[in-house]
């Protein structure tokens, strides 16, 4: 375990591929359809890409959900689908043993969706992930200009940088491997893809960047009365623009561990004024037995209770 985060290594078999790992994440939601977003998503992109290694992200999913590499027309596809389409989905990935180090993902969302009653709180959602060993080799002062880089080309609601759990929830075993260690290391997220179906205008909770767009910024009075609510030593408030702002708890990501007392004062600090507009799953929709909804609860609120 690093001073900040642990190093967590799950294999699934004999042949080492792992299928969970620690990660670093950036993940935006857009509360609105994704018609005239393709711009904004594809700037978004291209600086992510510009501060990874040549040729990193060479993995697509196939229509029947398979690996495969990319070639030159592929990327022509990607770009007119997100400049077209009404509903783009994209997610490239670095070829790794197991999870990837590296990805990106992109899923918008048509008018007509967002407009619906009974989805009225689902978000276009794009994230970025990398691997803890890109923030120890480049140190934390870089991987925070990439994600307001990154921010700076999304018109966004909400978002966060965070460490995180990198693992696929849906194989068999593993939502539950990552629930056995949430409790203990309650500054790494969960990325769960389902949050996005009706996050609205919440936010997803504290993290290390909590990025706050509107209506959320305006409820919480602005940056500046925001900064003034704000005391722990490290954390920063900085405005993005007149209608956007991140607030920074210090300089490195922490996991925090439980079991040795570090819950992480600035995070629990910053949930409690984000309380009234934090999300929480609807447990009436979705019931994991893996992640009961009591539990997943009590996880939602691991910085409150």
């Amino acid at each position: 375990m690093s001073e900040h985060f642990p190093h967590l290594r799950i294999e699934s078999d004999e042949q080492g591929y792992l299928v969970l790992r620690d990660g670093l994440t950036f993940c935006f939601y857009l509360h609105r359809a994704h018609e005239g977003l393709g711009p904004a998503i594809l700037q978004a992109l291209e600086r992510f890409q510009r501060a990874l290694p040549p040729q990193t992200l060479t993995l697509q999913p196939d229509s029947e959900g398979y690996w495969r590499t990319l070639k030159p027309s592929d990327w022509e596809h990607i770009q007119r689908s997100l400049l077209q389409d009404e509903w783009p989905q994209v997610t490239l990935i670095s070829d790794s043993k197991g999870v990837p180090e590296f990805s990106f993902s992109y899923s918008g969302v048509p008018m007509d969706v967002t407009t619906r009653g009974d989805s009225i709180g689902r978000s276009c959602v794009a994230t970025f992930g990398l691997p803890t060993e890109y923030l120890e080799r480049h140190g934390p002062e870089r991987v925070r200009e990439l994600a307001l880089e990154i921010a700076a080309s999304l018109p966004f609601t909400s978002g966060y940088a965070s460490l995180c759990f990198n693992a696929p929830l849906d194989l068999m075993g593993v939502r539950q491997r990552v629930r056995e260690l949430a409790f203990s290391y309650p500054g790494m997220e969960i990325i769960d893809d389902s949050v996005s179906q009706d996050i609205g205008s919440r936010v997803r909770g504290a993290h290390w960047l909590t990025f706050l767009g509107q209506p959320l910024l305006s409820a919480l009075g602005g940056a500046s009365k925001l900064r003034a609510r704000l005391s722990t030593s490290g954390t920063q408030v900085l405005e993005l623009d007149g209608e956007r702002a991140v607030v920074s708890l210090g300089t490195w990501p922490e996991a925090g561990d439980s079991t040795r007392g570090a819950t992480l004062p600035a995070y629990r600090e910053l949930a409690r004024i984000l309380e009234p507009w934090l999300y929480h799953r609807d447990s009436d929709t979705l019931y994991d037995p893996d992640f009961p909804p009591e539990e997943q609860l009590r996880w939602e609120r691991r910085f409150l209770d």
